[in-house]
């Protein structure tokens, strides 16, 4: 490695693997931005959307208050250590998806507003998150990491397809992003050239020049290094153990016949792991700097999963939502834990002066507010500052203003990261709130 290839940014090669490497403070390496534009230690801004179905328990959504004494209901307990990193939005709403009042009519556009052809036809409109894939995709090897934990359903029900439903990254108005649902292959997509199976660890591919590159670092970013090698190792690790246990790529027969009685209806994986590793891959894409925008889907609006893990095996997610029990209540809560776990990750690494969660937009929401199909407002919470763009520690209400289009704050979120196309969806100017 010569310095040029130090000054521009760096990556791990070997035998067919790229890895790139996380924030180190001996080089930069957030992409060809040029140094007058960005000075090269700053760390870039990142968005991340993560999305659940069907809403949530009626009277433990709410926040009040702010920073440290802000008070949460019941649903949002698990963020209770980001209060001061927190918006909590109310009010926001998409028009176009009252006109249907369904679930794929109101999940469809959530993250663009746009109007939805009915009648089996597909025609939404494309994304926050592949807009900012199409004008900074550039920057890393992954455009954009498009995620999920159910699989897409392609029927139609009461007029719209379901497809709506099973997507929210589009990357144009008649296509939906693809959606990876296996941990391993998304793994694969992050850190290798070509997705194959059986191939030799990423790790071990690119462990002479790791070897290498370590002489040409300061003796902190050294100990960076070994702690970052660690976790690609560790998740390499755990997918590989998911994967014996058949577990994450569904069920593959081994013999002749089977030798145990066939599974239960239902999906056939441990969920609670599967979202796991799908955040955990999530955090690595934005450490490693290999892509810098990211949707996870933990499920599907109209949702057909079930959570043995809970104990609440007797119902599917969509059916629970249609009641405030405290069934779903838990099960509410155990989505909620996804995200605290994806902030206290991001949170735990240091970029500079800032922590990536510090460098981060983590936005989740839902198609409606309750499972009764209420979208006269959508539940919204954004954690992180942006690159201390955002000030947390706050609740802000949009019910009784004009103008709450929830395309609003997705451009408070493109002018975060210095994209202004002056109009977005139904929204023609930001938030000035965030």
């Amino acid at each position: 490695m010569n310095h040029q290839q130090f000054s521009r940014r760096a990556f791990l090669r070997g035998l067919g693997v790229t890895v790139a490497l996380p924030w180190l403070e001996s080089l930069p390496v957030w992409g060809d931005v040029p140094a007058a534009a960005k000075p090269a230690s700053e760390a870039p801004v990142r968005l991340a959307v993560l999305f659940s179905g069907n809403g949530f328990h009626s009277k433990e959504w709410w926040a009040k208050g702010e920073g440290k004494s802000m008070e949460l209901g019941k649903v949002l307990a698990p963020l209770a250590d980001f209060r001061e990193r927190m918006l909590f939005i109310q009010g926001l709403y998409n028009a176009e998806a009252q006109k249907g009042n369904i679930h794929s009519s109101q999940t469809g556009n959530l993250l663009s507003g746009a109007p939805l052809a009915s009648g089996g036809e597909i025609r939404s409109g494309t994304s926050i998150d592949q807009v900012l894939a199409q004008r900074y995709g550039h920057l890393t090897k992954v455009p954009s990491l498009v995620l999920g934990c159910e699989k897409a359903n392609p029927s139609v029900h009461k007029n719209y397809s379901m497809l709506y439903s099973s997507h929210i990254s589009w990357s144009s108005p008649t296509t939906p992003t693809p959606l990876e649902i296996y941990p391993a292959l998304a793994f694969d997509r992050l850190f290798k050239d070509e997705v194959a199976r059986g191939d030799k660890s990423v790790l071990d591919a690119v462990l002479a020049d790791a070897d290498d590159f370590r002489r040409h670092i300061s003796a902190s970013d050294q100990r960076k290094l070994d702690e970052y090698l660690d976790s690609v190792r560790e998740v390499e690790q755990r997918i590989e153990q998911a994967g014996k246990k058949g577990e994450l790529q569904g069920w593959r027969p081994a013999l002749s016949e089977p030798n145990i009685a066939r599974p239960a209806e239902g999906v056939p994986q441990d969920i609670a792991e599967h979202m796991r590793l799908m955040c955990d891959i999530l955090v690595l894409g934005f450490q490693t700097d290999t892509t810098r925008i990211c949707t996870l889907k933990l499920n599907n609006d109209h949702s057909s999963l079930r959570f043995p893990n809970l104990g609440v095996d007797y119902m599917i997610h969509h059916l629970l939502s249609h009641s405030d029990t405290a069934d779903w209540l838990k099960v509410n809560q155990f989505f909620l834990e996804q995200v605290a776990y994806i902030a206290r990750k991001l949170d735990a690494i240091r970029e500079g002066d800032r922590t990536l969660l510090d460098n981060t937009m983590l936005l989740y929401c839902s198609s409606m507010l309750t499972g009764n199909h209420d979208a006269t407002q959508l539940p919204v919470v954004l954690v992180g500052g942006a690159g201390g763009r955002i000030r947390g520690g706050r609740v802000l209400d949009y019910r009784e203003k004009p103008d709450r289009q929830m395309c609003r704050l997705y451009l408070s979120l493109m002018d975060k990261v210095e994209h202004r196309p002056g109009k977005f969806g139904d929204a023609a100017a930001p938030l000035e709130e965030v």
